[in-house]
């Protein structure tokens, strides 16, 4: 029996993924799904990649697009969440501090270097006229670090998906003063070169799987109290951010839409140029739609 070992954030944009792992479907060709959650992000997921410690990796496209210029032995196989993600500006629930405008000296608490939680620090920065070369970052590893590390007297910022994190806005023990959308579509999967080498086919029959059942999902009367079960968020949030997400259906990309986003990533330097889509994507399974 082998095994294909899958990582992913622990949340909720994960669900249709963790439903297909549970079904086991390619158990009788001797193939075993295991899925490992993890909560410190898109950064230690690459590295993971990397280091042959996953196979395949639901990871933020702009991660991912950072860590293949640098030489990510690894492609995207197609998107996971089509659209963005948005993303909370949290600081202290004790600090004084009450909005995004009295900021004055950017700081920022991350998961570590390359996540989502510090290059979306560049596109606020962007936003809100920073001068990026100034930013500070702290690395902390996941929300747990985050919520110990927050400090009353200095406003440092963490950015993390707002539904995660609203449990503890809702406590008080951190404040949201705003929010950032990322201007890209926010979740791709990613398989290791190795990985597509040693399972071949199997490995987009499985990412058919998960389409099959996010489009299962969506339309689904009961997903809504599924998610809000499974991942303890409350009903009416869970809504919410349901009417806020589109998980990808089918395989496909639109090739204008991806340079676009890469364009945009350059201007704020988290790549240094555009990256042929040939070199990163597995074209002869995705369909590209411009």
């Amino acid at each position: 029996m082998k095994t294909l070992r899958i990582t992913g954030v622990p949340e909720h944009f994960n669900f249709p993924w963790k439903k297909v792992v549970a079904a086991q479907p390619f158990q009788k060709e001797g193939i075993m799904l295991d899925w490992t959650d993890e909560s410190r992000g898109s950064g230690q997921m690459n590295k993971d990649l990397r280091e042959d410690k996953t196979d395949i990796a639901i990871v933020l496209t702009e991660s991912f697009l950072k860590d293949f210029e640098a030489g990510n032995p690894s492609k995207m196989i197609g998107y996971h969440v089509t659209s963005p993600l948005n993303w909370g500006i949290h600081i202290s629930g004790n600090s004084p501090i009450s909005s995004l405008e009295e900021i004055t000296n950017p700081a920022f608490l991350i998961s570590r270097m390359g996540s989502g939680s510090q290059l979306m620090s560049f596109v606020l920065a962007k936003r809100e006229g920073w001068n990026a070369e100034n930013l500070e970052f702290k690395i902390i590893g996941n929300l747990p670090g985050a919520l110990e590390a927050m400090n009353p007297a200095k406003p440092e910022m963490f950015l993390w998906e707002k539904y995660t994190t609203k449990p503890w806005v809702d406590t008080q023990e951190m404040k949201r003063i705003g929010e950032v959308p990322s201007p890209w579509p926010c979740f791709a999967i990613i398989a290791s070169n190795k990985a597509l080498a040693e399972f071949g086919e199997l490995i987009f029959r499985l990412r058919d799987l998960v389409y099959k059942e996010s489009q299962k999902l969506q339309a689904s009367n009961t997903a809504i109290e599924d998610i809000s079960e499974n991942y303890m968020l409350q009903k009416a949030d869970v809504k919410e951010w349901f009417s806020q997400t589109s998980w990808a259906t089918k395989a496909e990309i639109s090739k204008s839409q991806l340079y676009l986003s890469m364009k945009t990533m350059k201007e704020l330097g988290i790549i240094t140029g555009e990256i042929r889509v040939e070199d990163f994507l597995t074209l002869e399974h995705i369909s590209i739609t411009d």
